[in-house]
């Protein structure tokens, strides 16, 4: 097999998940029509190709004003959607216009100077800021960024200086550095965090509650759990929310423990119970999770009687549920419900049923959405293929495989995978044929796009061990890459690499 042909010449993207930085303004109401119009013209630019200073002076060259509070509108939508760069420009567009910035301003602005041009130019743009400007909010955005990152070393000397500063008087930089110790692997430093809030005499907020929560949860410490809620009903039941019942209950069905989990969903459906979609959407999963089949249909026709139409995430979500619990009767009525009544043809939704599908071995059934999906939708078809990928490469079917990707490669030229299933079901493909220079050459790639990992060397070393090949070289690799040697490596490393 040409497993070269794999490996071509495709550009690998790191997708990153990342929290945005906190906003606290208060933002006036704009006249809609005037928005949308500016918005619709902004947002386009991504498929136009032209630039923010251009779209905005000719709005204005059209004989329309444009409100500061407009603009402060589609910075945020924009961002939403991650497109941080036409979000920046019009940040500068702003400054030049001689707009004046709110601290809100300045910190939504470092913010995206940080993922546009990386932290030593947002370093650069706080130590610039008038020393008003430098608060809670302008250091906390930069925290903020650094903890995203799991920028460790740089938070906490942060977090030092604005705690000298006295700057901290909430808790959100607290809550940064939460999700950076479970991010990182190390909730044990949670409960620290909360002594230091209760020394500091600084009100503990309903995330910060979450987050202890889910760090008892991550040490497997449920009766930990358990006694944070307790302190929490103690504390106030205005921030005993149905977010906290709903991350209750994913802890639980995580734990194994079903019958506490249906008890929190049941609380939250008779106490906490918020008229939103996502509320339903959360019952439906954590159901799903519990395998209570009956529980996710009556919350599904509970979500139809509650709002007037069903939208596509609302589908996505009860396919999801309905594959996870392998009710692919009733997976196929859903699919073919939404199919046949949907306004736009969204490829979440066939990608999501294909991969149900896949998971039954329902070959036929998943390849026939595919052609389907094909005929009604412009793609991309990517996700959807990957999933036949998996597929395959757990089949032991590598030239079936290789179809999927040449089809994805002639579809986007740079195509890399878009999960880490995807990559992982290769490399293990790779380490169960013990095809060293087929592993070799994909790390390359993952190398050149920095998205080489201990989990690919581990994957890796595997496959040196699996063909009984040695890599002198492989320590030093290991340390070039700042890889950090796990007991998992190390013993691998006694055969792939004796010193």
């Amino acid at each position: 097999m040409n497993y070269r042909r794999l490996i071509s010449s495709g550009s690998w993207l790191v997708r990153k998940l990342c929290t945005a930085a906190s906003e606290k303004a208060t933002e006036a109401v704009v006249e809609a029509p005037t928005r949308n119009r500016l918005y619709s013209r902004l947002s386009a630019l991504g498929a136009t190709g032209g630039t923010v200073s251009e779209t905005l002076n000719d709005f204005i060259m059209d004989g329309k004003k444009i409100r500061k509070d407009e603009l402060s509108r589609c910075v945020k939508e924009l961002r939403k959607y991650r497109r941080y760069q036409h979000s920046l420009d019009i940040m500068d567009w702003m400054e030049k216009r001689n707009m004046q910035f709110s601290f809100v301003d300045h910190a939504i602005r470092l913010d995206l100077i940080a993922k546009t041009k990386g932290f030593v130019a947002a370093e650069d743009y706080l130590s610039v800021l008038p020393p008003s400007a430098k608060n809670l909010l302008t250091y906390g955005a930069l925290l903020n960024c650094y903890c995203n990152n799991l920028m460790k070393d740089e938070a906490l000397a942060l977090f030092k200086k604005m705690d000298e500063l006295k700057l901290i008087n909430n808790t959100l930089p607290f809550n940064n550095l939460m999700c950076l110790y479970v991010r990182l692997g190390q909730p044990e430093k949670v409960p620290e965090l909360i002594d230091e809030l209760k020394r500091g005499n600084i009100p503990r907020c309903r995330f910060t509650y979450i987050l202890w929560m889910q760090s008892y949860a991550n040490l497997n410490d449920i009766e930990g759990v358990e006694s944070v809620l307790e302190e929490l009903s103690n504390d106030s039941e205005d921030k005993c929310t149905w977010t906290t019942y709903s991350n209750l209950a994913a802890i639980y069905v995580k734990a194994g423990l079903f019958e506490k989990a249906e008890a929190s969903l049941k609380k939250l459906e008779k106490d906490k119970m918020p008229h939103q979609r996502e509320a339903y959407h959360f019952l439906i999963s954590l159901y799903s999770g519990t395998s209570n089949r009956a529980e996710v249909y009556r919350v599904w026709e509970a979500l139809k009687r509650a709002f007037s139409t069903v939208t596509n995430t609302s589908y996505l979500i009860m396919v999801q549920a309905l594959a996870k619990l392998k009710d692919f009767k009733g997976l196929k009525k859903c699919f073919e419900e939404w199919e046949s009544s949907c306004s736009v043809y969204d490829m979440r939704l066939a990608t999501s049923t294909i991969r149900g599908y896949l998971s039954g071995d329902m070959l036929e059934e998943a390849e026939l959405v595919l052609v389907n999906a094909m005929k009604r939708s412009k793609g991309p078809f990517i996700r959807a293929r990957e999933g036949f990928m998996v597929y395959f490469l757990k089949k032991r079917r590598f030239d079936l495989a290789l179809k999927h990707m040449e089809a994805a490669v002639s579809e986007i030229n740079d195509w890399s995978p878009s999960s880490s299933e995807t990559r992982t079901a290769f490399l293990d493909y790779f380490m169960n044929e013990g095809d060293v220079d087929a592993a070799e050459e994909f790390c390359k790639i993952l190398k050149n796009n920095n998205c080489l990992d201990s989990d690919a060397y581990h994957c890796l070393l595997r496959t040196y061990a699996a063909a009984g090949k040695v890599a002198p070289d492989m320590r030093q690799r290991l340390e070039n890459d700042g890889i950090e040697l796990s007991q998992e490596l190390q013993d691998l490393l006694v055969n792939v690499c004796p010193e």
